[in-house]
């Protein structure tokens, strides 16, 4: 039901049309992540605003381009706003909370617009890169802005840092704008742009 609303209702594009060897493989899709159920039901593929969905081809050519090995792997994408508020519920008043938007805010998340995608790199067999901690992972060692810290602390790797450059490099090579606080997450816009340009996925 959700994928039925997302293709037809909403405008939004199929990354598999655009962007056919970005690999998907939905988080939210199964019980492996913080809320500890699948959230998605039937969604299972990666769909985007069409703007995005172009600017997410460029950057697995640019990425294919430099490695022709590795591929980028979308872990989330489009996000209904009513799997935000479930998220919020969860981490509202607790250290966590900081790395949800909240859904009553001016603009929520992104993701509930179709204007974020979260990624990890893989290579062309579908085996994911290590990134130092995994996707949703509350703590500094997912944050951008502490890996130095992290490398320093021995708590990243020079791998770690590595494939995380190159995860930013191809992403804002195409025009995506990276997140300090969680190495995955991408906007193709910013909030203001976003709330002006789409509407919020219910």
């Amino acid at each position: 039901m959700i994928a039925l609303l997302l293709a037809w209702t909403t405008g939004l594009v199929d990354v598999a049309t655009v962007a056919p060897d970005v690999q998907v493989a939905l988080q939210y899709s199964t019980a492996d992540n913080f809320l500890g159920r699948d959230v998605y039901g039937d969604l299972e593929r990666c769909f985007l605003q069409p703007e995005a969905a172009r600017m997410l081809a460029k950057a697995d050519a640019h990425l294919r381009g430099r490695r022709p090995d590795l591929r980028l792997r979308a872990l989330d994408c489009a996000r209904p706003h009513h799997v935000q508020v479930a998220m919020w519920a969860l981490v509202a008043g607790t250290p966590q909370q900081k790395y949800v938007a909240n859904p009553h805010g001016a603009t929520g998340s992104i993701h509930n617009y179709g204007c974020a995608v979260d990624l990890t790199l893989a290579t062309t067999d579908g085996a994911p890169l290590d990134m130092g901690t995994p996707f949703d992972h509350f703590g500094p060692a997912s944050e951008p802005r502490h890996e130095a810290e992290m490398l320093a602390a021995g708590k990243l790797t020079a791998l770690h840092a590595a494939n995380r450059a190159l995860l930013r490099e191809a992403m804002t090579a195409a025009g995506f704008l990276p997140l300090a606080s969680e190495w995955w997450h991408f906007n193709c816009a910013s909030a203001a742009e976003t709330r002006r340009r789409y509407p919020r996925i219910p």
